[in-house]
């Protein structure tokens, strides 16, 4: 699990089931071998390794397992078993599923445990019932299949964020940006998330009254990370700052996860900065908060962010090499100073159009990363998914900028960008998050297009 993130907040459900014809004493040392594997593993386990072989004990279990907050649940085939207990707990618990079996040895003697045509039996069962589920067939101390399983707990955990989460919208998208369109019924039939719909004029009187003494310790502690900040215009950098402070303040009043703002012009004419820097501050403190009032780009930050457990930020697709396979990533200036290449120093600077700060200038650190889209272009959503390798690149552009090879050839990359009429922003992280978000699909029933 080299790629991915640490377990340590993923909390797995823990079933083992059995049926007492078969050897049971081979069954309670596999199950106990499983949930020591997990614990090896860093998942924190919920559930006794006791084996349920019974409709009773099936209910027990569900009763213990259903008043915790699990990002999956692992129903593990000891032995053969009919459908009946997975399809219970699989009924009683509100958690991703996975069923797993594991190999038997080949000895010539009695088939002692038969557990994978228990798992056939419950799939088929599952299936049946339209269930999602992952089946994994492998010892318990199997690497990869641990990675499935941690993929589907993220996901679970991802689903969880969005479940109820509340979405600030903070004005209108600009005219012509139809990759900007909020659908708020089918976000909230789709992925739980409610949106809640703000003006901008209210955001600028709240910044404008925003308290000057945390105004000014913000200010004072990006003098540590970003290189002359006192260079650029101090009005327009404070009007940026005020905003940062009235968007945080409004984002613990109003219990919302993410953002999403109108930006341009408005906050250069009415508020006299831009809203880049504020939008990177607000990523560093992982609420995720999009430009152009982009609430789809808005929720797949989220998304990865739970994902990911780091921050993830909106960029732009802005120019290919097709000779050299490499992708320019792009935006104002508004990542998360974290993302920052720590052989370049960032720096304070204003906006290349507009021509007034606060905005973040630096290149993107080097490492592997994961793009994301919840995507409309088809008018239904898709989840639109591809990884790569930030490369060690000077600046492409002024603003925030990264040189990236994506693991698809560039011009495939490219043909699916614009021959499947995808929207302009995509949502990146750190980290290959690849398999979490294959799952989070299958969990909410979307189609996946690869980048």
């Amino acid at each position: 699990m080299s790629n991915s993130p640490p377990l340590t907040t993923l909390r797995v459900g823990f079933a083992p089931i059995a049926r007492t014809t078969f050897d049971i004493p081979l069954a309670a040392e596999a199950a106990h071998r499983m949930r020591a594997a997990l614990e090896a593993a860093g998942f924190a386990v919920a559930g006794s390794e006791a084996l349920i072989t019974t409709q009773d004990e099936a209910q027990a279990a569900i009763s213990a397992l259903s008043g915790e907050p699990l990002d999956a649940l692992l129903v593990f085939h000891a032995t053969f078993v009919d459908s009946t207990l997975s399809a219970a707990l699989a009924e009683g618990v509100d958690a991703p599923l996975a069923l797993w079996a594991p190999p038997e040895p080949r000895t010539g003697e009695r088939l002692r445990s038969n557990a994978l045509c228990g798992i056939t039996l419950s799939g088929h069962a599952l299936k049946r019932a339209g269930r999602v589920y992952e089946a994994i067939y492998a010892p318990p101390d199997d690497p990869a299949a641990l990675d499935r399983l941690a993929a589907l707990a993220r996901a679970g955990r991802a689903r969880r964020a969005l479940r109820g989460a509340r979405i600030g919208r903070i004005g209108v998208h600009p005219d012509g940006f139809e990759t900007c369109i909020p659908h708020a019924e089918a976000l909230r039939d789709t992925f739980g998330v409610r949106l809640i719909q703000l003006e901008l004029d209210a955001l600028f009187e709240q910044a404008r009254a925003a308290d000057p003494a945390a105004v000014t310790a913000v200010g004072d502690g990006l003098r540590a990370r970003l290189a002359n900040l006192d260079a650029v215009d101090p009005a327009a950098t404070r009007g940026t700052l005020s905003a940062y402070v009235a968007l945080r303040d409004l984002v613990a009043r109003e219990g919302f996860a993410a953002l999403a703002v109108r930006c341009w012009p408005h906050f250069f004419t009415e508020l006299g900065g831009a809203a880049c820097g504020a939008l990177a501050l607000l990523a560093d403190d992982e609420i995720p908060a999009s430009c152009e009032a982009d609430v789809n780009g808005t929720l797949t930050q989220l998304l990865l962010q739970a994902i990911s457990g780091g921050p993830a930020f909106d960029t732009d697709l802005v120019d290919f090499d097709l000779d050299d396979e490499t992708v320019v990533v792009w935006h104002c200036g508004k990542a998360p100073l974290s993302m920052a290449d720590p052989a370049i120093a960032p720096r304070a600077a204003a906006h290349p159009n507009r021509v007034k700060p606060l905005l973040m200038e630096f290149a993107l650190k080097p490492g592997r990363v994961t793009l994301a889209r919840i995507s409309e272009a088809t008018g239904a959503f898709r989840l639109v998914v591809g990884a790569g390798e930030m490369l060690a690149a000077p600046m492409s552009f002024t603003g925030t900028s990264g040189v990236l090879r994506f693991d698809r050839p560039a011009r495939a990359v490219l043909d699916t960008l614009l021959g499947e009429g995808l929207e302009h922003h995509m949502a990146l992280a750190y980290g290959d998050h690849v398999d979490a978000l294959l799952a989070f699909a299958r969990l909410v029933d979307i189609p996946v297009l690869r980048l």
